[in-house]
């Protein structure tokens, strides 16, 4: 018993590990082979299958947009057209009924932040073990495939959100105006420390609330299917129990991963328009 829970907290364990670049103890640098080297690297330690994952899969969303734009037809378009047509209009959509400024750049960001998240999102579709089995047979320790579930990846978009709001806070409102919306709300200039303080909370609460809700909804996703995974190397034999034990996991695997379509879509369109609505009230001026 004791050695069967060792080896499904291990399995977990390998299966929430970054492939982890950084200082190693003896000084060197190079890659993590446990998460305690992991942890010991500290803050500037780098996941590297967060980064390369999350800029590949950037490459591909941008190299089939660019292939259908250049090979786009007025006539019997393809299926490919048909799908990036009705997601630019969905998109269009979207951002006209949340965003009532004027600003050229929102649209092009709303269709990147849904498609680069959308598509890190999905690749917790693939099969647990396969990527993990693959890296592990040429020499790489530890990989996981969705970049959403790091938390790094998370609050890096959320920040770059946050900086976007801040630059058009700035911009539209002007140095004063900004500062004057973070201290004369709501209750004027006799509650500047009060404002202050409820402004700067809402404030700072929107990258926190962004990185947070698809970070936590991906990670336990990704946990519920480790899980389930789990059940499979449980059964043992061809017993009743055993079979009962596999079939549950087929079954579990199957309706889990349908319902996790609806949450990784859900994810990528709420970061989506919470930045777009974001950006509108970075543009509104306060009275």
């Amino acid at each position: 018993m004791s050695s069967e829970a060792h080896t499904s907290a291990a399995y977990i364990k390998h299966h929430l590990q970054n492939l982890t670049y950084g200082q190693l103890p003896d000084g060197s640098w190079g890659i993590a082979h446990s998460a305690e080297e992991a942890k010991a690297m500290g803050f500037w330690a780098l996941n590297l299958d967060t980064f390369i994952m999350s800029l590949l899969l950037g490459a591909v969303i941008m190299l089939v947009f660019r292939s259908v734009a250049k090979s786009a037809v007025s006539g019997t378009p393809s299926g490919l057209q048909n799908f990036c047509e009705w997601a630019l209009e969905f998109i269009d959509n979207s951002v006209r009924g949340s965003f009532s400024a004027k600003n050229n750049m929102v649209g092009p960001l709303a269709l990147t932040v849904f498609f680069w998240i959308f598509s890190m999102n999905l690749m917790d579709l693939l099969p647990i073990d396969y990527i993990p089995l693959l890296m592990s047979a040429l020499g790489v320790p530890f990989f996981k495939v969705v970049p959403t579930t790091d938390p790094n990846a998370t609050f890096g978009m959320a920040i770059g959100v946050f900086l976007l709001v801040l630059y058009y806070s700035i911009k539209v409102k002007g140095l004063g105006g900004f500062a004057g919306e973070l201290t004369l709300q709501p209750f004027g200039k006799w509650g500047m420390p009060v404002n202050l303080l409820l402004e700067g909370v809402n404030l700072i609460a929107k990258p926190i609330s962004l990185a947070l809700r698809l970070f936590g909804n991906m990670y336990a996703g990704e946990m519920i299917f480790i899980l389930i995974a789990l059940m499979g190397g449980a059964w043992a034999g061809m017993s009743v129990g055993g079979v009962t034990l596999y079939g549950s996991q087929i079954v579990l695997s199957l309706g889990w991963a349908i319902f996790h379509i609806l949450i990784i879509t859900l994810q990528a369109f709420i970061f989506m328009t919470l930045t777009v609505v974001y950006l509108d009230m970075a543009h509104q001026e306060h009275h």
